[in-house]
C-alpha cells in the first residue's frame, strides 16, 4: 500500500522519516536541505535505509512518547518483544544555545523474552549518486563516498560492529544502542550517555509542550501538530520548512513532484501566526529575524520563497537515477517556484508582523528596522497588486488576476496601515488604508460573479477555488456577508468530493488535479462553522481527522477513494490548518489572541 506510514523525528536542524517497522527511509545530513543519506522512500532499491530484519512471524507498531518527538517502535517477534526508541538530541545548554547535533540515537530494549533481530545498515550518500565503502575505525564504522572521502558518516554501537555490517541476527538480552552521526564523536559513547541524551531530549519536548495552549477537544491532535511545526523550524535562522521531503507525488504515477524543504513566506508566516497564537512567541521572533536577514538593504527585492539560510537561488534539478516514490518520476531537488510572482505572499507576512508587534513590541532599533521592511513590502504591493500573478497555487505557465491574490494584497495594505498607526506614522497609515480600500472595491466589482453567485477564482471566470474560503478569516468580508455565504456554498458544491476537498478543478500545467488538498478540507470546516453550519463543520473536520496516519501526521494530499496520504510529508500547511480549525471548534472563535509573555 503506497501510504505514508512514517513517524518523524528531528531536532530543528534535520529530521528523519521512520517506517512503522523501524526502518529509517529518509534522512538528510547535516541539515534539512542537505543531500540524503537514506532515500529509499524515493527508490526502494537504490535509496538506502537503516532498519532491522526480523525472521519468522512478527508484527510492528509505533507511537510517540506523549508530548515529545521521540518515536517508539515495538517489534514483536516469535522469541520476544523489543522496543526501539528513536530520537535526535535537542535541549538547552545555555540561555541562547541548544544542543542539536546532526545525529540519530536508536535505543534498543528487550521488553518480553529474548527477541532476535538483525540490523540493516545501508547508507546511500548524496541521493544514492555515490558508491559507499565501510571501514571500522576507532570503535566505529566510517561510511564514506568513493567519489569524495570527505562525504562520510559515523556509526557507533554497543553491538558487535561486524555483526551490524553483515546484518547477522542476534539475541537482544540487554539494552543496546546505535548512534548515527554526521561528525566523529570525541567522547566515549556509552549506554549511560545514550540514556542521558534521551532524558534531556524528553524533558525539552515536555517543557515545550507544556507552554502550549491546550483545549478540551482535539487535544492530542493539536499537540502533535504543534510538535510537528516546531520540529520543522530551522533553529539557526528561524526559517520554517513547508515539508521535510521532496518529490512525494500528489498522485501515484504523476509528475507533480516538488521539493518542499524550503521556506515559503506564505507557509512560514501562516505557521508563525499559529505558533504565536498557541503560546510560542519566540518562534515568531526568530522568524522575523530571518526576514531581516534576507533583506540586507533597502534595495533588496522580495521573492516568494528562500532557502532555509536565506538563499535566493534554488535551482531545480531532476535526479533521473531514482525511480521515485512508487515509481512516480521525476524526483526533483531545488524548486523553480522561487522565481515566480505570487502577490498573495506579502499579506501573510504583514499579518504576522502586525500581530507580533501589537502584542510584543520591540526595541527602538528593532522597530525602526522592521518599519523599513514594512515600507518595502508595501511599496512592492503597491507596484504589483494590479498585475497578474501565479497565485497561491503556483501555476507554472499561467499568470492571471486571481481573486485571492488581490484579497491578500488588501491584507498586506490593511495590516501595513495598522502597523503604521501602531508606530505613530499617520501619513503612511492614511495612504496605505486608502489603497487597501481601492483593492477592496476592485475585488467586489471584478471578483464577484453575479451569474455564479460567488466570488470567482480569477476576474471574469466561472471557476472557483478553495482559497476563497479564507476571505472571511483574514477580515476581508464578514461571515454574515451574503456574498461570502454564497461563495462557501458554491465552493463546497464544486470542490467537495467523498468527504474531502479539491483545491480547484480546472486544468493547470499538468492537467486536472486528482487528489484532495488536505488544508482545503480544514478550510471548509472553518468556513461552514463561521457561517452557522456547525454540525456540518464538525462532521467535515472529524472525517478529515480520521485520515491522519498511525501517529497522527498529515501529508499535503489525500487520495479521494483510498484515503491514502500523498504529497510531501509531513506538511506544515495541513497541521497549521488543523490547529486553527480545532481552536475554532473548541472556542467558537479563532485561536485566543496572543498569550502575553
Amino acid at each position: 500500500m503506497p501510504d505514508l506510514d512514517y513517524g518523524v523525528i528531528g531536532n530543528c536542524r534535520t529530521a528523519a522519516l521512520v517506517s512503522k517497522s523501524g526502518d529509517i527511509r529518509w534522512l538528510c545530513l547535516p541539515d534539512f536541505d542537505s543531500a540524503a543519506v537514506f532515500a529509499s522512500i524515493l527508490d526502494a532499491e537504490k535509496g538506502g535505509h537503516f532498519g532491522f530484519s526480523l525472521s519468522g512471524e512478527h508484527s510492528c507498531s509505533q507511537s510517540y512518547i506523549a508530548q515529545t518527538n521521540i518515536l517508539r517502535t515495538l517489534l514483536v517477534t516469535e522469541n520476544g518483544v523489543a522496543e526501539v526508541l528513536d530520537f535526535m538530541p535537542r535541549y538547552r545548554v545555555s540561555d541562547s544555545d541548544y544542543h542539536m547535533p546532526p545525529e540519530i540515537y536508536r535505543l534498543l530494549r528487550p521488553l518480553v523474552g529474548k527477541p532476535r533481530l538483525g540490523v540493516v545498515y545501508a547508507p546511500a550518500l548524496n541521493y544514492a549518486r555515490e558508491a559507499v565503502r565501510h571501514e571500522k575505525r576507532g570503535g566505529c564504522v566510517l561510511s564514506y563516498s568513493l567519489c569524495n572521502s570527505n562525504n562520510n558518516i559515523y556509526l557507533y554501537s554497543s553491538l558487535d560492529l561486524d555483526a551490524v555490517l553483515e546484518g547477522r541476527e542476534f539475541t537482544l538480552e540487554n539494552d543496546e544502542f546505535l548512534l548515527l552521526s554526521y561528525h566523529q564523536k570525541l567522547v566515549g559513547i556509552t549506554l549511560e550517555h545514550v540514556n542521558l541524551e534521551l532524558e534531556r531530549t524528553r524533558v525539552y519536548w515536555l517543557n515545550w509542550s507544556q507552554r502550549s495552549v491546550t483545549y478540551q477537544k482535539y487535544r492530542e491532535q493539536v499537540s502533535r501538530s504543534l510538535l510537528v511545526l516546531k520540529l520543522m523550524t530551522f533553529e539557526q535562522t528561524g526559517a520554517i520548512l513547508a515539508a521535510l521531503t521532496t518529490s512525494i507525488p500528489e498522485t501515484i504515477g504523476g509528475e507533480r513532484n516538488w521539493d518542499y524543504r524550503y521556506c515559503w513566506l506564505r507557509d512560514a508566516s501562516m505557521s508563525m501566526v499559529t505558533l504565536l497564537e498557541m503560546g510560542h512567541p519566540n518562534a515568531a521572533r526568530r522568524f522575523l529575524r530571518f526576514i531581516r536577514r534576507i533583506l540586507r538593504s533597502k534595495q533588496d527585492s522580495f521573492q516568494v520563497m528562500y532557502g532555509i539560510r536565506g538563499e535566493r537561488v534554488l535551482t531545480e534539478e531532476r535526479l533521473l537515477h531514482l525511480a521515485g516514490f512508487e515509481n512516480s518520476r521525476p524526483v526533483r531537488v531545488g524548486n523553480a517556484a522561487y522565481a515566480q510572482k505570487q502577490n498573495d505572499s506579502f499579506g501573510y507576512l504583514l499579518d504576522v508582523m502586525y500581530n507580533y508587534y501589537r502584542f510584543f513590541g520591540g526595541s527602538p532599533d528593532d522597530i525602526e528596522e522592521m518599519w523599513e521592511i514594512v515600507k518595502k513590502i508595501i511599496s512592492t504591493v503597491l507596484e504589483d497588486w494590479r498585475n497578474p500573478d501565479h497565485s497561491i497555487w503556483e501555476f507554472r505557465a499561467r499568470k492571471d488576476h486571481f481573486v485571492f491574490s488581490k484579497v491578500m494584497c488588501w491584507v498586506a495594505l490593511d495590516r501595513g496601515a495598522k502597523i503604521a498607526e501602531f508606530f505613530g506614522c499617520g501619513d503612511e497609515r492614511a495612504s496605505f488604508a486608502a489603497e487597501a480600500e481601492a483593492v477592496r472595491n476592485e475585488v467586489f466589482a471584478k471578483g464577484w460573479n453575479e451569474e455564479l453567485q460567488s466570488f470567482s477564482q480569477v476576474y471574469g471566470s466561472a471557476e472557483v477555488d478553495a482559497s476563497l474560503l479564507l476571505m472571511e478569516q483574514y477580515g476581508f468580508v464578514n461571515a454574515s456577508d451574503e456574498r461570502y455565504v454564497k461563495t462557501v456554498d458554491r465552493v463546497k458544491e464544486r470542490l467537495f468530493h467523498n468527504g474531502l476537498m479539491y483545491r480547484y478543478r480546472n486544468d493547470d500545467d499538468f492537467g486536472r488535479p486528482e487528489s484532495a488538498f488536505t488544508i482545503c478540507t480544514f478550510w471548509l470546516a472553518r468556513a461552514l462553522y463561521v457561517t452557522g453550519r456547525k454540525e456540518e463543520a464538525l462532521a467535515v473536520f472529524g472525517n478529515v481527522l480520521a485520515h491522519c496516519n498511525h501517529v497522527g501526521l498529515f501529508s499535503e494530499d489525500l487520495d479521494f477513494e483510498t484515503k491514502w496520504q500523498l504529497g510531501n510529508f509531513p506538511q506544515a500547511y495541513s497541521h497549521l490548518a488543523l490547529i486553527e480549525t480545532a481552536s475554532l471548534l473548541n472556542e467558537g472563535k479563532s485561536c485566543p489572541r496572543f498569550i502575553t509573555p
